[in-house]
């Protein structure tokens, strides 16, 4: 089991940009791919990007292909998301994932952190 640990979330204005990290620990991770997910209340949880952790190859959901990037810290055993030209609707529960899938389907990852609250203000 993979045990993982969000950080880096908060209040930022609409416009903003914010780093999250994940923090990944339990064993090695060569065959996994890491993922960011959000929850807004009321919504499900949205898939956002996903990288493998082997090349470092990346997918993103359209709706924020060009704002968001994901990447990793092999040193560091933690993965990144960096958002950019935030907006209202970006408001939520971000969540990190991880499983031996290349996948956007929540139910594909065994492995979630406990998720950071990002809060965009107008």
């Amino acid at each position: 089991q993979v045990q993982l640990v969000e950080s880096g979330g908060g209040l930022v204005q609409a416009g903003g940009s914010l780093r999250l990290s994940c923090a990944a620990s339990g064993r090695t991770f060569s065959s996994y791919t890491m993922a960011w997910f959000r929850q807004a209340p009321g919504k499900e949880r949205q898939f956002l990007a996903g990288i493998r952790w082997r090349d470092g190859s990346t997918y993103y959901a359209d709706s924020v292909k060009g704002r968001f990037t994901i990447s990793r810290d092999n040193s560091k055993n933690t993965v990144y998301l960096q958002m950019n030209s935030l907006k209202l609707e970006d408001t939520a529960v971000y969540y990190c994932a991880a499983d031996r899938v290349i996948s956007s389907r929540q139910d594909d990852f065994g492995s979630w952190g406990q998720g950071t609250q990002v809060a965009v203000s107008s």
